[in-house]
């Protein structure tokens, strides 16, 4: 038994690190443009699919294919918010229409992943995702270990980002005050249109990882977004530092729940850790009473 709950929290820490960079993409959008971006875990089906096509039909490793995926996501993500979302910013209530908007995108790309591939099950492979090394009594995939260093680095950058160049704060500025922002001279426009890109690109980085390590097919981004909205909701709605902290203590959580207790149960105490946090901190663990000024 010790050795089993060594396992899954060593397996919690390095995919809870993956969803955490998934989901900060989402928390980012969330924080500069006030909207809720349903279509996130289909995004990062998309990016798992590119992965595929880019290793199958033209034999690029799978980390090499970021260079081309993450490019390709930002461009998507660009896409989507120039043709779907920019004419939500008017909007009253854009957070609620996000919602329903992003949701019609995301069963868009779903039915055209669907027509393309089919509705069978895919699983990436490299030498790497089907070879494991032996560590404190059992065996893990070098996949995981790598996949973490990618989210690790990805992490890093978008921190960099962030903190260390102009784009940086004016995302920043447009979390604090909106029309703040738009007081000081900050083309909320280009802000937000760059801020959805980053958003999706890092999709592409977490869609090979989630692509690597499990099955999936167009249907996958609907178990994905409910996971990836619990991190970002317990971490504090706009608060990337919190996704990354709730992102890894929630999938330990869950598979610490599965080996000690059941797998049946690994879900429910999921969502249920996430409730009782709500209870007692209704912003979540980093929110703040405002997300933003507006």
């Amino acid at each position: 038994m010790g050795t089993e709950v060594t396992r899954a929290v060593i397996d919690g820490i390095l995919t809870g690190a993956v969803y955490a960079l998934m989901a900060a993409g989402l928390t980012l959008v969330f924080g500069v443009m006030n909207i809720i971006n349903i279509a996130q875990g289909v995004l990062v089906v998309l990016a798992a699919y590119l992965s595929y096509v880019l290793n199958r039909y033209a034999g690029i490793d799978l980390f090499l294919g970021l260079l081309i995926t993450i490019p390709a996501m930002f461009l998507v993500g660009i896409g989507i918010e120039r043709l779907f979302i920019r004419r939500l910013q008017t909007q009253g209530n854009r957070t609620g229409l996000s919602i329903l908007v992003t949701y019609a995108v995301a069963i868009i790309i779903e039915g055209l992943l669907t027509i393309i591939f089919s509705a069978d099950y895919l699983h990436l492979h490299a030498w790497y995702v089907d070879k494991s090394f032996a560590i404190f009594g059992f065996y893990l995939p070098y996949i995981y270990l790598m996949g973490f260093g990618l989210a690790v680095v990805m992490l890093a950058a978008l921190y960099f980002v962030l903190y260390r160049t102009r784009l940086g704060m004016s995302i920043r500025a447009s979390v604090q005050s909106r029309l703040g922002a738009e007081l000081v001279g900050i083309d909320m426009n280009r802000t937000s249109t760059l801020a959805f890109g980053i958003g999706a690109a890092v999709t592409a980085a977490g869609g090979m990882i989630f692509g690597a390590t499990s099955v999936f097919n167009p249907n996958s981004g609907y178990d994905l977004i409910s996971i990836l909205l619990v991190i970002i909701v317990l971490g504090g709605l706009g608060s990337i530092g919190g996704a990354l902290i709730a992102g890894v203590v929630m999938l330990v959580i869950e598979d610490v729940t599965a080996v000690v207790w059941s797998p049946i149960w690994a879900a429910t105490m999921f969502f249920a850790v996430l409730v009782v946090v709500l209870i007692v901190h209704p912003t979540g663990l980093f929110g703040k009473p405002e997300t933003r000024a507006q």
